[in-house]
């Protein structure tokens, strides 16, 4: 038990004084201004929030949602009785299509307004 505890602490201490040593640190203009949201960091405050950054942020939050709700399907397909597991995610699925094929047909999914 103090042979672990001791091992712990030396490699912690080893590890943390090599990731001082490491890095190169050359700060330059680039990596210490603040970028966010696709935004110039120099420009006005007030301008207009971007639809398609917004577009792609909602398209990627769905679809992430997606594959999360769809990964225990190689799990579920080792149970006794996979069906009504495999039912939901068609359900999911189907249900996410339609609702592309809604928007698509909507128009809502053009980059170009």
């Amino acid at each position: 038990m103090i042979l672990t505890f001791t091992t712990a602490i030396i490699l912690t201490m080893l590890l943390l004084l090599i990731s001082f040593w490491i890095p190169i640190m050359k700060p330059d203009a680039e990596k210490l201004s603040p970028y966010e949201c696709g935004f110039d960091p120099l420009g006005s405050a007030r301008m207009p929030f971007s639809m398609k950054f917004f577009l792609v942020a909602i398209l990627f939050l769905l679809f992430d949602l997606e594959i999360a709700l769809l990964l225990p399907m190689p799990w579920a397909s080792q149970l006794i009785t996979p069906t009504m597991t495999f039912f939901l995610a068609t359900a999911i699925l189907i249900l996410l299509s339609l609702g592309l094929v809604y928007e698509w047909l909507q128009g809502k999914l053009e980059w170009a307004e």
